[in-house]
């Protein structure tokens, strides 16, 4: 028996998969726990609807995340730190600090957790930090560490 899935089946798929599956573990398993309907022609249409609709707003997403990257990509951030002797920072620069100067210099509210410091930042300079802003998109900050 076919049947759509409506919620992730552990072993068997996800939500929105059309599988093959026993007609006992359907109507007795599936069915009555909300996790699958039958897969009529009808539901076979509305999931294609909702598929298309899926990807066209991932698409949507996917453009937004493209014009921001071209947007921050080599932008230079200034970030001013605490610093002690011979150019040492006391504590370090971290991605809430960066995310934090960027919405102050250039209005770009972006969340910290999408920032990629690769080791921390603890002297003054200049460092590359990587804006992971979607699977397929990436771009490059220039953070410039200054004292006060």
């Amino acid at each position: 028996m076919k049947v759509v899935l409506t919620k992730d089946v552990p072993g068997q798929g996800k939500s929105g998969d059309v599988i093959s599956v026993a007609e006992g573990y359907a109507r007795n398993y599936l069915f009555p726990r909300g996790m699958a309907v039958e897969a009529s022609r009808g539901k076979m249409k509305e999931l294609a609807v909702r598929r298309q609709a899926q990807a066209s707003k991932e698409k949507q997403i996917e453009q937004e995340a493209r014009a921001l990257a071209a947007r921050l990509d080599n932008l230079k951030l200034i970030v001013i730190a605490k610093q002690g002797e011979g150019g040492k920072l006391f504590g370090s620069v971290n991605n809430k600090d960066i995310a934090d100067a960027l919405a102050a210099q250039h209005k770009i509210k972006l969340d910290k957790k999408k920032l990629v410091v690769k080791e921390p930042i603890k002297h003054l300079g200049a460092y590359t930090i990587t804006a992971k802003l979607h699977p397929a998109v990436q771009a490059e900050i220039i953070v410039d560490v200054v004292g006060e």
